[in-house]
């Protein structure tokens, strides 16, 4: 049986927001777009999500709480959805990954994992 999970694709493109961001201050500031693909045949809706923040000194934060960008879509077969946003780190190397809670038009609850990713300023990694 495949799990529907296995039929939502997540990709991801990041920026590094270069004119933001402050070496000085450690502040280092990435934009993400996010494109959720419904590759089942039923509707689903994003519900929640669980974001794992990790910077390059291992520091990990954890972001939790409903919807996205303060949508809760619902992606119809076939389709994608897409929304963009951002995070702040203190170093200029991390990863993120995590989670979206979905479910069905039926009211089955599963986890679209969201795959790990580097944000990193451009050059930095030789």
């Amino acid at each position: 049986m495949t799990s529907i999970a296995s039929n939502i694709k997540i990709k991801v493109d990041t920026k590094y927001l270069e004119q933001q961001s402050s070496a000085e201050e450690q502040k280092f500031l990435f934009s993400y777009t996010i494109t959720i693909i419904n590759l089942s045949e039923t509707p689903v809706t994003l519900k929640d999500r669980h974001w794992i923040i990790t910077d390059s000194n291992g520091e990990k934060s954890e972001v939790q709480g409903p919807g996205v960008v303060g949508e809760t879509p619902t992606i119809e077969p076939n389709t994608a959805y897409q929304y963009s946003s951002g995070t702040v780190m203190e170093t200029p190397v991390g990863f993120m990954e995590g989670s979206y809670g979905m479910v069905t038009k039926e009211g089955e609850l599963f986890k679209a994992t969201i795959p790990t990713f580097r944000l990193a300023i451009p050059g930095i990694l030789q």
